[in-house]
């Protein structure tokens, strides 16, 4: 008898959710089933999996199919379904630093612009209006 650790199809019309069954390869792939491992929906991208029961079917010589290979390693991993495992990258201390610094620098600049950019356009001229009225006034003073 061949075992293969499967997934078996649940739920409803266009709605697929899968059970991860270990099963005899002969049956059908809904048909009849030795033991549930866990479950799989790729709709609401969630899946669970017992890692010991697999363990121990896998040591009697079950097979798993291609998409259970994935969540299996997936599980291993501690990688939650729908995420890329990240590369690890060496620590670059000083290049790390010095573009740190200059996007400080460049911080409330950009504070600034954006200010001005959520302020309406009309007030932006008013408020030039007014700028403009009081620098005449200033250098009258002055000249007195």
């Amino acid at each position: 008898m061949s075992v293969k650790i499967r997934l078996r199809r649940m739920g409803k019309r266009n709605q697929p959710a899968h059970r991860i069954v270990v099963t005899d390869s002969r049956k059908p792939r809904d048909g009849r089933f030795i033991e549930i491992l866990g479950y799989y929906d790729p709709r609401r991208k969630m899946e669970q999996i017992d890692l010991e029961r697999v363990d121990k079917w896998l040591n009697d010589g079950a097979k798993p199919s291609d998409t259970v290979d994935a969540i299996i390693k997936r599980a291993r991993a501690g990688i939650s379904w729908g995420e890329t495992p990240r590369k690890q990258e060496a620590p670059k201390q000083a290049a790390e630093t010095a573009p740190a610094e200059k996007a400080e620098a460049t911080e409330p600049e950009r504070v600034e612009s954006q200010d001005e950019a959520a302020q309406p356009e009309e007030q932006q001229d008013t408020e030039e209006a007014i700028a403009q009225e009081q620098q005449p006034a200033d250098e009258n003073e002055s000249e007195k």
